[in-house]
């Protein structure tokens, strides 16, 4: 398992900041980020929020108690639909296709899944959906309640 000593400086070193460069970013002090990756010192739950904002990963992705680096609000929450999903024609159709680029059918479903969230053809199909559905009324008025906010 992951600590999250490990998980700060491997999120600092990917973001390509130094430790005094993060500290400051986060107004934290000089050496901060240097006690958080050795493990001389924990952050606070106030700094943990920092931290995984600045990196955009969940506090459990910080914290190293999961690999999925997204927020797990939702789910922990019990807002998980109850019914199957049943995916858009268009993003089988692009899951299909990271499957045949990578070759080898023997990986993860974690490796074929973070494979296809990189790839530019998801990407341009996510965008092309979020723009569709902002356009739409419920899109509206989703934007509009953000915007009174």
């Amino acid at each position: 398992m992951v600590t999250m000593a490990q998980r700060i400086e491997a999120l600092r070193t990917e973001k390509g900041l130094s430790r005094p460069a993060l500290a400051a970013a986060l107004g934290l002090p000089r050496l901060s980020i240097e006690k958080f990756e050795t493990g001389r010192q924990t952050p606070s739950q106030e700094q943990q929020q920092k931290l995984a904002g600045a990196f955009g990963v969940s506090l459990p992705y910080l914290r190293g108690e999961t690999d999925d680096p997204t927020s797990m609000d939702n789910w922990l929450s019990g807002a998980v639909p109850q019914e199957d999903v049943v995916l858009p024609k268009a993003v089988r159709k692009a899951t299909a296709a990271v499957v045949a680029q990578s070759g080898d059918s023997s990986k993860s479903d974690g490796a074929v899944f973070s494979a296809l969230l990189k790839s530019d053809s998801f990407k341009a199909l996510v965008r092309e959906t979020v723009l569709d559905v902002l356009k739409s009324p419920e899109g509206q008025a989703l934007l509009a309640k953000a915007a009174k906010k």
